[in-house]
Parts: C-alpha cells; sequence; structure tokens
C-alpha cells in the first residue's frame, strides 16, 4: 500500500473528549472517526487490525468446534420476555416497533434467539454437544458512552453458545472455551488476567472474566499474590470470619439515644464516640414487592449484586427513600429489631458473633446500643454480602488481597439450564426423557481487544501493536522524496518485500522526513525501514523495532531481508 493512496489523515491532537490513550491515539492514528455518541467509523487501518483480531478468533474458534452461523441483529420481544430479560435489560437495550406493533429489539446478545433454534434442530441426545458461535454487531444504548471502543453503542462481539446433555459435558465445553480464550488472548498480545466475575443479567453460575490490566480500566478486581485466587469486586468472596470481632463483654440493655442530625455511619460514630466496627448498619431492598433488611457491620460496605445473587431468581434492589417512608421506615435511621415476619432479613457475615451493636431506632435522630441478634433481633439467613476490599484475606487461606483495575476483553458463562427452562428447549434423552439443555456462553469484544491492546502497547510517540494484530507489518520510509536514488532504492525495497508476502506501507508521501517519521511512530508499524540520502551515500538503510525502539543499520541490497528479521523477532 502506498501511503499517498491511504485513506488515512493521521492528526496532531485528539478531540478534547478522547480522555484515555487509546482513544486519543486511534483517533491521531487514523483508525476510527467518531460518527455519534459511542458510534464509530472504523477506516482501512482501524479496519485491518480488526479483521486481524476476527481472523484469530474464528482460527481458534473452529479449532475448539466451534460452528459459525449468523443471527439476526433485530430480535422479536416475546422470547426476552420468556426470560424476563426484557424488563431487567431496561433502558440499556434499544427496542423499537415495527410497522404492525411488534416490539421487536437490537440484540445485545442472542441467547434467546439460538436456544430455541437448537431445540427446533437438535432434538435428540445423539446430536449434543454443540457449539455454535456468530461474530457479530451488537447493541446497547450505553447511558454515558466514553473510551471510544472501551464502551460504545455498537461493538463487534464474538458470542458463542455451548448444548449438553448434562452438567459434566456443559463444564467440559466450559474448559475447552477457557482454553479456546487463553490462546486468543495470547495471540492479540493481550497481558490478561482470568478473574471469578458476577454473572450480570446473563445470569448463571461459575463464570470468568478475561481482564486487560489497565490503569485507565473502569473494572476492579482483587487478587492474591501468594496464590492464584482473582476476582472482580462484585464477585470476590470476603470468608466468613475473615476479621476477629472484639469481645463486648456481658450483654448490654437495649437503649435508645437522642442523635440528633446523624445519620450516617461517620456522624453518628463520631456523636457517640464509638467506632465504625460497633455500628450494624441497616440496608433496605425491595424483592419484587416484598422488603429485604440487610445487616452489615458499620465499616463495610453492602455489594449490591451479592445482595442480588443471594435472592435469586427474585428481582432485587437497592430500596429508594421514599418507597422506604412508604414502607414506615425511617431512612438513616432504621434498625432490625422491628422487622416483623414480612421482612426478609440477610446478615453479613461481618456481624456474626458480634454484639452490644449501635443501631437505628426506626426513629429520626435517634439509636439504640446494646441491640443483639436472638434477643433483640433476628437474622433469617447468613451470607456473604459484603464488598471484598483491598487488604482481606485470601478466601483460600493464604495472603492477602491487592486490588488492581483492567478492562474486560471477555466473559464467558455456565448457564445450566437458565434459559432452556425459560424458553421451554428440551431434547429428548437416551431413556426417552425429555430433559432441558446444559447451557454455556461465551462473549469477547473484538473492538474492545483493539483498544485494550492500544491502551497496553503505546508510548509517548504513539501505538506499539503487537506484530499478530497491526494493520500492517512494516513501513518503508523514504526521507527525500526529491533524490531519485532515494526513491529508486525505497521503491526496491518495498517490492521486495511485498513479494515477500509482507504487509508493507510505501510512505511516498512528499513531506517533511519529520513528519514521515513520526507518523510511522504514531500508527504503530511493528518494523521501520528508512532510506535517505547518507544511507545512499554509505549504502545503509536504517531499521527500527518499535516495540523495543531497538536500531539497526542494514546494506542496502539485504535490507528488505534484514525487515523480514527484523520482524519474525518482534513480539
Amino acid at each position: 500500500m502506498r501511503f499517498s493512496r491511504l485513506f488515512a489523515r493521521t492528526l496532531r491532537e485528539a478531540p478534547a473528549e478522547a480522555e484515555v490513550a487509546s482513544h486519543v491515539l486511534l483517533i491521531r492514528a487514523a483508525f476510527i472517526r467518531k460518527n455519534a455518541a459511542g458510534i464509530y467509523t472504523m477506516l482501512p487501518l482501524g479496519w485491518r487490525t480488526l479483521r486481524k483480531v476476527e481472523r484469530i478468533v474464528r482460527e481458534e474458534m473452529d479449532a475448539a468446534g466451534g460452528q459459525e452461523i449468523r443471527m439476526p441483529i433485530i430480535v422479536p420481544a416475546e422470547p426476552w420476555k420468556q426470560t424476563g430479560r426484557w424488563e431487567t435489560y431496561g433502558d440499556l437495550m434499544f427496542k423499537v416497533t415495527d410497522r404492525h406493533g411488534r416490539e421487536m429489539g437490537l440484540g445485545p446478545t442472542h441467547e434467546e434467539v439460538v436456544t430455541p433454534l437448537v431445540a427446533q434442530e437438535f432434538g435428540s441426545y445423539r446430536d449434543l454437544p454443540v457449539n455454535l458461535y456468530q461474530i457479530e454487531w451488537k447493541y446497547r444504548d450505553e447511558f454515558r458512552p466514553r473510551f471510544g471502543l472501551l464502551r460504545g453503542r455498537e461493538f463487534l462481539m464474538k458470542d458463542a453458545y455451548s448444548f449438553d446433555r448434562d452438567e459434566d459435558g456443559m463444564r467440559a465445553s466450559y474448559d475447552v472455551m477457557m482454553e479456546a480464550y487463553r490462546r486468543i488472548h495470547d495471540r492479540s498480545g493481550l497481558d490478561y488476567r482470568v478473574v471469578e466475575a458476577d454473572p450480570g443479567q446473563i445470569g448463571g453460575g461459575v463464570n470468568h472474566e478475561f481482564i486487560a490490566e489497565a490503569t485507565v480500566g473502569e473494572d476492579w478486581f482483587l487478587y492474591c499474590p501468594s496464590c492464584d485466587y482473582a476476582a472482580d469486586v462484585e464477585a470476590a468472596v470476603v470468608p466468613a470470619g475473615a476479621e476477629e470481632l472484639p469481645s463486648a463483654g456481658d450483654l448490654e440493655p437495649l437503649t435508645e439515644v437522642d442523635t440528633p442530625g446523624s445519620s450516617t455511619i461517620e456522624a453518628v460514630s463520631e456523636f457517640l464516640g464509638r467506632p465504625a466496627t460497633e455500628m450494624l448498619k441497616t440496608m433496605l431492598f425491595d424483592a419484587n414487592g416484598a422488603t429485604v433488611a440487610v445487616l452489615i457491620r458499620g465499616d463495610r460496605e453492602v455489594n449490591v449484586d451479592k445482595v442480588g445473587r443471594a435472592m435469586w431468581p427474585v428481582p432485587t434492589e437497592l430500596m429508594s427513600d421514599a418507597e422506604s417512608a412508604k414502607r414506615g421506615f425511617a431512612m438513616g435511621f432504621v434498625g432490625p429489631q422491628i422487622m416483623g415476619d414480612d421482612v426478609t432479613v440477610l446478615a453479613d457475615h461481618s456481624v456474626r458473633g458480634g454484639s452490644n451493636w449501635v443501631t437505628g431506632a426506626n426513629r429520626v435522630d435517634a439509636h439504640v446500643t446494646g441491640a443483639n441478634e436472638g434477643r433483640d433481633f433476628r437474622v433469617d439467613r447468613w451470607e456473604d454480602l459484603s464488598q471484598a476490599r483491598e487488604g482481606d484475606p485470601c478466601p483460600n487461606g493464604d495472603g492477602t488481597l491487592v486490588q488492581a483495575r483492567g478492562i474486560v476483553a471477555s466473559h464467558i458463562y455456565q448457564l445450566g439450564t437458565r434459559y432452556s427452562k425459560a424458553l421451554e428447549s428440551k431434547f429428548l434423552d437416551e431413556d426417552g426423557t425429555e430433559r432441558y439443555y446444559e447451557m454455556g456462553c461465551y462473549g469477547i469484544g473484538l473492538t474492545r481487544i483493539v483498544a485494550a491492546t492500544a491502551e497496553q502497547h503505546h508510548d509517548e510517540a504513539g501505538l506499539m501493536w503487537p506484530k499478530a494484530i497491526a494493520p500492517y507489518e512494516v513501513v518503508v520510509v523514504p526521507t527525500n522524496m526529491d533524490q531519485p536514488a532515494v526513491v529508486e532504492a525505497a521503491e526496491r525495497i518495498y517490492a521486495e518485500l511485498t513479494n515477500a508476502g509482507c504487509e508493507v506501507v510505501l510512505d511516498d508521501r512528499d513531506d517533511r522526513a519529520g513528519v514521515k517519521l513520526n507518523d510511522a511512530d504514531l500508527i504503530g508499524y511493528p518494523v521501520q525501514v528508512v532510506v535517505g540520502k547518507r544511507g545512499i551515500e554509505s549504502g545503509q538503510a536504517d531499521l527500527k523495532l518499535r516495540a523495543t525502539g531497538e536500531r539497526s543499520q542494514a546494506p542496502l541490497d539485504s535490507a528488505s531481508q534484514a525487515a523480514l528479521d527484523l520482524l519474525d523477532s518482534a513480539p
């Protein structure tokens, strides 16, 4: 490709809205252009890189036994209503109505399409297992699209779905996909960590995220340096007995005290002169119309996702102040001692064994001291409901957790029968009984891999693509276009590299050498070959390995081979 013909105009600066390195550099290096908030056009350089990621994904999926299909982007509402996700996705899903008044949506994922498809086509145990995948554009109406390709409203995704006759088969399929995903990320050049995760709106049980570590990542996770434990903050386990509670001595009487204006743990702690560890925080949740009270020690935070999992399948959300008041609770002063039988009381393990708690008196500007479980309030279920944090003990029993942040590049799930039951999708087993498919789901964001790789592989000069997904492998830069000998040598090297099957760009623009060399660094070709007037005089071409900055020289008549050898050593 000749740069003079390439549809690429590099920029000195990116728009002010581009906050993170990947967004800035992908715009400046002419990989993407904004069409609307969270929606981007892929320019030729960006499209070539995206297609290379796509090729890696397709090769590994095929090698793992996946079969590629293509499902529609626009999907009917009925199956989504059957699974309950039409409501749970809410405004995150683009929804439309056709001319006949039928509700439709733009697919953010495709469990509701593929599950009935398999039930229709593969109705016998003899047909299983099967793994179907597609590489398709997905749509989510993000409230705040940001960071370029990292959080967009349109993105390219590979989603795969495995169907097995039993749980052992599902787990085996899951393991195969886990290894396929490792190979995909390894080949793409990502530095990543596999972490236990929260299933979110997809649902299911066991699931893992592949997180590319990055300082700008929106996702926090915790890991143990002493073992292989890692989990995102929504899923990280806080083991029972993680922190020893101080002995409070004899049980105190339940005593009400005035605490004017003290509606927070911090304010009550300061007013009464008692530490937050002696406070009992009560948070209220709505579980499909019913009230759930969650008890946690005052110095810890409730993990809303864990509460949702504890109450599954009942949809559960944090109760609003208005709804709390409507149900007779004094927000900021709620305590568990008046909870009736119509309220489900869940308590975090941080509460277990504690005594003489300070908690709300269920009256504005008042608290009680000496609240004790069993005597003054009950606990219906003990659960891990606490938000894990740095310094917590590792659930594996050795070491403490360290917090880091990153970008979720992919997510895999053991769904079990969640969707097959909801959609009444069954197969006929060997003994003649009908059984629900045991399913797995495996998603990987291709556009997100492009952005995450750019986030991890750059310096102050620009992008530094791993050769597997670089848009072009080598750039040949003639620095003096007014010198026929320079142009002739560069043309010859360009032709030799092209004939050798190398993906190469000849920067034949009539621009200053500094502009061309800056663009070579900005775009991030793995190898640069520079031919200048002094090189012609000395018979040498200058070479540079972008990933390391290593510079070398080679005779002009063997510069193309030297570039190929350097490319072989590139990461």
